[in-house]
């Protein structure tokens, strides 16, 4: 049997590790010899930066560290692959040093971004009629990949931000005069995330009072009109905004304060900024104390609140990635989950084809959101609901949640 190998690529989560994790475990056990480490992704790879994981990962308790790791283990890149057609001297490259390794399957574990990579490795493989076969491992908290019921990542960020919701609510309730708080949650052009803040209200929390997805255009009058009702009746309101919301003529909001400029390879504005200006805006109209936080990074890292179902799922793909692979000899495909049971619920893991995945963006679908646009339907929290039940504890050392280290 050939060696294979592995990369993490895109936005890392609490749970990509876990990924790592069932793909290495699942490799091991089937007595594959070397098992590569791309460090920071197909980036470094052209750069020959490699490890071999059976020196990084050593015993039991590396394993049960690596699970309880946020970020990428590995690091991460976002290094979009060139067109094959006129770029094939990249591609060339990229397989002298997989056979040089020896590599039999190659693993890639990202989100939408990451798949076209693997798309466009596999179409080179399949062309040159190379025999070394390309998975993908899904990832990403945005929710976003088409096909998959979810994505491991989802749910652990999803049961972060309903948690810190209820505590912020909790917060913005001490006070005897009114106070009116913005979250901006990640989520670029789906809304999965913000709406994971629906999970708040129970019999101890009211929940947040409104939640804006960029599903739809955004109307900062409705916005405002709406606060202003809303504080005739509640001393704290908290609002929940994805970062992504654009106005009708397809500006972000944010840019409606500051000039975005740095873009990243994929063309991806970095967006940041949405909060403050509508705490602003909120301020100026009815001269009210406000607050706007941004859970930015902390949403994806807060590795001490996962969900074991998100860990659970995100260790299986990463397995039957390898199975399907070395077993199945598939290519070009990535592994989904499928949901099978609701009660009790129960997904299953499923290979699909990478070309019916990647640069397709799953969004939130526009009848689980409030006709008037200002909050989220019960659909959509029952179909969240399930993915963040569980929990998987730290391992402590001095008062603090301990990590496994790349070295």
């Amino acid at each position: 049997m050939k060696n294979i190998i592995v990369g993490q690529s895109g936005g890392p989560t609490s749970v990509i590790n876990s990924s790592l994790l069932g793909v290495f475990k699942t490799a091991k056990d089937l007595k594959v010899e070397k098992i590569y480490g791309m460090v920071h992704g197909i980036k470094g790879l052209l750069e020959k930066e490699v490890v071999d994981l059976k020196e990084k990962i050593k015993t039991d308790l590396d394993m049960d560290l690596l699970k309880r790791t946020p970020s990428s283990f590995l690091g991460s890149c976002r290094y979009k692959l060139p067109e094959i057609l006129g770029n094939e001297e990249t591609y060339k490259r990229i397989f002298e040093i997989l056979d040089e390794l020896n590599i039999g399957a190659f693993f890639y574990i990202g989100g939408n971004d990451s798949m076209d990579t693997i798309k466009k490795l596999s179409d080179y493989g399949n062309k040159i009629h190379s025999e070394i076969r390309f998975m993908g491992v899904p990832k990403t908290i945005d929710n976003d990949l088409a096909i998959t019921d979810h994505t491991p990542g989802y749910g652990s960020a999803a049961k972060y931000i309903a948690a810190t919701m209820k505590e912020i609510i909790c917060d913005g309730l001490v006070y005897d005069y009114p106070v009116v708080t913005i979250v901006e949650i990640m989520g670029r052009n789906a809304g999965w995330l913000t709406g994971a803040a629906a999970l708040a209200k129970g019999e101890d929390c009211q929940g947040v009072d409104m939640i804006f997805l960029p599903e739809i255009p955004f109307d900062i009058d409705l916005f405002l009109r709406k606060t202003g009702e809303l504080l005739k009746e509640n001393r704290s309101l908290v609002i929940a905004v994805s970062e992504g919301i654009k106005v009708k003529d397809g500006r972000y909001v944010c840019e409606l304060a500051d000039h975005v400029e740095y873009v990243d390879s994929f063309g991806h504005k970095q967006l940041s900024g949405t909060a403050r200006f509508l705490a602003a805006q909120v301020a100026k109209t009815y001269n009210v104390k406000t607050r706007a936080i941004e859970l930015s990074s902390l949403q994806r890292c807060a590795a001490h609140m996962t969900s074991r179902i998100d860990v659970t799922e995100a260790f299986n793909t990463g397995g039957a990635a390898v199975k399907a692979a070395l077993k199945e000899n598939l290519t070009g495909h990535v592994i989904t989950l499928k949901r099978v049971s609701e009660d009790p619920y129960m997904c299953i893991t499923e290979p699909a084809d990478v070309h019916f995945i990647a640069n397709i963006e799953k969004k939130v679908p526009l009848e689980w959101i409030s006709k008037d646009g200002c909050f989220v339907t019960e659909e959509l929290v029952h179909y969240i609901r399930p993915l963040i039940q569980a929990e998987i504890a730290p391992l402590w050392v001095d008062g603090l949640p301990r990590h496994l280290k790349l070295k």
